[in-house]
């Protein structure tokens, strides 16, 4: 059972929707629904690792040094993205290249509707807390930074928000 307490992901949201200018808000337009619905076919295991708190940055976000297939990646935390978004450069730097015919999703960004490719990733690490097998979108351009979305926060036993750090529970 996922705990998350509403009023930490309500605090969270408001403060990085108020300050993120780029803030990713997933919203399949077209031509992804297929793609990501197949995705999610696969049963999803559930996290593992020890508690573990990202502290708060002085920007007021939560910065996180993740491991994404054993490659280190700085994310921001962002409850308000429905699954993990990766850069183009981020991508390019796991191996993840996808071909311009694999970006057949449209997703909103604060930017603008940008187009996105549906990938895969195979473990993703955030100070410990692994999830493996995580659904994630490469977005083409327009994201300043790669993005810590909801397809690995929901897979944690809870997340809660305090004024210093974010703890993550597997």
């Amino acid at each position: 059972m996922i705990r998350i307490e509403l009023q930490s992901v309500v605090v969270l949201s408001v403060a990085l929707a108020a300050s993120f200018a780029t803030a990713l808000t997933i919203r399949h337009l077209d031509g992804g629904e297929a793609a990501m619905a197949a995705s999610s076919e696969i049963a999803a295991s559930p996290a593992t690792g020890t508690t573990t708190q990202v502290v708060k940055g002085p920007d007021g976000h939560y910065w996180a040094q993740a491991k994404i297939d054993g490659r280190a990646v700085q994310v921001l935390v962002d409850t308000g993205a429905s699954v993990v978004a990766l850069t183009r450069a981020d991508a390019r730097r796991l191996g993840v290249d996808p071909a311009p015919e694999a970006f057949t999703g449209k997703v909103q960004t604060a930017s603008g509707v940008v187009r996105a490719a549906p990938v895969r990733l195979k473990t993703i690490s955030v100070a410990g807390v692994r999830v493996n097998d995580v659904e994630a979108l490469v977005v083409e351009e327009g994201l300043a930074y790669s993005l810590l979305g909801m397809s690995y926060l929901g897979r944690l036993s809870a997340f809660e928000a305090t004024p210093t750090g974010l703890t993550l529970r597997p």
